[in-house]
């Protein structure tokens, strides 16, 4: 076991950390999140949906050290996904955010975290580690640590990254000197909370989860409402209304990790070919893609829907095959796609006096 002061260790996980392709890494003492009590005033007003998960975590969000007893710090980590402009698409294909695009990073990150915890081991540290998966108010460990400060949108921004960032987290007992917070740079700008179609960032650093098109398209497993569905367009999986929205973006350099580049399977195909999909095909289709995560249920529940809202009468045959889906949930959107094409065309005929 390596023996080096606290300031020494700290510039080599940083170090290390960039080396394996991190594009910051800074760290934070393991304290109590700042927006703790903000948390639980979210979960009691239900504005969780049905992530019932944030619910049995609460504790453990609200105090890491019930993660990882004798914690003395989180180093907070960021890496940088940021593909370029959305692709051209065609007439009826679906939007995708940017971070589905290529492989999941969840498994991306998840390698990079495991060689992190082997160097920390190395100098005696025990460690959890976690991307998007744990119990772990990520943003706030991150901006205390510096990585950003929070946008109105609840997502962090960086002056060099924008908000195309994945983050990710190790708890460790190792003692590490701390980083200071950044200043928030949003100043008076709304721009993400104008750019939100659904209207759930119901004020600025708060936002209602059962109206967000992020939530409804991945986090929803059963029916979207039928009063939200016109609002998601031709979104597919995710959303970046919100992101696509914020000045500090045009910054954002393109990232260097070739796992995040986009597939034809999220970039090139039309809304109908997606229907056509076996559950086997959707499974090899999507494989090593976060898209895979919601099924072929919830995927061509939202491909439907924006069938509904953006596709024309070429797409009736595709749907009518999808409405006879053995999946009930398929098939009831498909009926309402259908429905919403009709109703579109007897609009669009001429009338006759």
């Amino acid at each position: 076991m390596m023996q080096i002061s606290a300031t020494e260790l700290k510039a080599r996980v940083v170090s290390f950390a960039r080396e394996i392709g991190f594009d910051s890494c800074r760290v934070a003492a393991c304290n109590v999140p700042a927006h703790a009590n903000d948390f639980r005033e979210w979960l009691r007003d239900g504005a969780h949906g049905e992530m019932n998960y944030m619910q049995r975590g609460e504790g453990k969000r609200c105090d890491p050290e019930k993660i990882l007893p004798d914690a003395q710090s989180i180093v907070a980590l960021a890496l940088n996904y940021f593909q370029g402009r959305t692709p051209h698409r065609g007439v009826a294909t679906g939007k995708i955010a940017r971070y589905a695009w290529g492989d999941d990073y969840h498994d991306v990150i998840g390698a990079k975290l495991n060689r992190l915890d082997e160097f920390l081991r190395s100098f005696g540290g025990q460690q959890k580690c976690y991307v998007d998966t744990g119990p772990v108010l990520e943003r706030d460990h991150a901006a205390q640590a510096g990585i950003g400060w929070h946008g109105k949108s609840t997502m962090l921004i960086d002056e060099r990254l924008g908000t195309w960032f994945f983050l990710a987290e190790i708890l460790t007992t190792l003692e590490l000197p701390p980083d200071e917070p950044v200043p928030d740079r949003c100043g008076t700008c709304h721009r993400c909370i104008i750019a939100c179609p659904t209207g759930a960032i119901t004020a600025a650093h708060r936002l209602d989860a059962r109206r967000c098109i992020s939530y409804l398209t991945i986090e929803l497993k059963t029916a979207i409402p039928v009063d939200l569905r016109s609002l998601i367009g031709d979104r597919i999986f995710g959303c970046d209304d919100c992101l696509d929205a914020c000045p500090w973006n045009r910054f954002a350099q393109e990232s260097r990790e070739s796992a995040f580049h986009a597939r034809q399977s999220t970039t090139g195909m039309s809304l109908r070919e997606y229907l056509d999909l076996t559950d086997a095909e959707f499974r090899a289709f999507f494989r090593k893609s976060p898209i895979r995560r919601i099924k072929r249920r919830g995927f061509l529940r939202n491909v439907c829907v924006a069938l509904g809202n953006v596709g024309d009468p070429s797409d009736l045959p595709a749907l009518e095959r999808a409405a006879a889906d053995s999946e009930p949930l398929i098939a009831e959107h498909a009926a309402w796609a259908i429905q919403q094409i009709r109703d579109r065309q007897r609009q669009a005929r001429p009338q006759i006096i």
